[in-house]
């Protein structure tokens, strides 16, 4: 790799970082406030309703004693669901409540409001979408390779 192109992938890894820090929570008393660590097990549940609780906390790079302490607190705020396994009686599911598909229309329409207007282009956009998404499922590919006994390419 050149010193050109690992410049760029500095410069990509810092700047999602500082856009992610630039994305503030809603003003809106109805929202639920999260942690951004609580988002990100929120978004995996979201995007995988019934989901473990081992592979959301695999997929949110919590470790298990951590991820249970979260999913406590969004249990009790009433955000989360945790249905009994009807394949394994010790196993559970987990599911976003109604109040938190709520939480999460509120969170996307303050981005929304956040992002408009920033990239007016739709080509562009979807181009950086795709980018973005094409990152993290290599990320997961590859942390998972690693975790398996693969070798680590990052």
């Amino acid at each position: 790799m050149s010193d050109v192109e690992a410049a760029g992938l500095h410069e990509l890894a810092d700047l999602v970082f500082a856009v992610g820090r630039q994305l503030r929570p809603p003003a809106d008393p109805a929202f639920e406030p999260c942690t951004p660590i609580e988002i990100g097990v929120m978004r995996f549940i979201h995007n995988h309703p019934g989901t473990s609780a081992r592979a959301a906390a695999e997929a949110t790079l919590l470790p298990s004693s951590n991820f249970s302490r979260v999913l406590r607190g969004l249990e009790k705020r009433g955000l989360v669901d945790r249905v009994v396994d009807d394949r394994n009686a010790r196993g559970v599911r987990l599911y976003p409540t109604e109040k938190a598909h709520r939480n999460q229309r509120i969170l996307r329409d303050n981005w929304d409001r956040t992002l408009r207007g920033i990239i007016d282009d739709p080509a562009t956009l979807a181009t950086v979408n795709a980018a973005l998404r094409r990152i993290e499922d290599e990320l997961i590919a590859r942390r998972a390779g690693a975790g398996a006994g693969g070798a680590s390419t990052g």
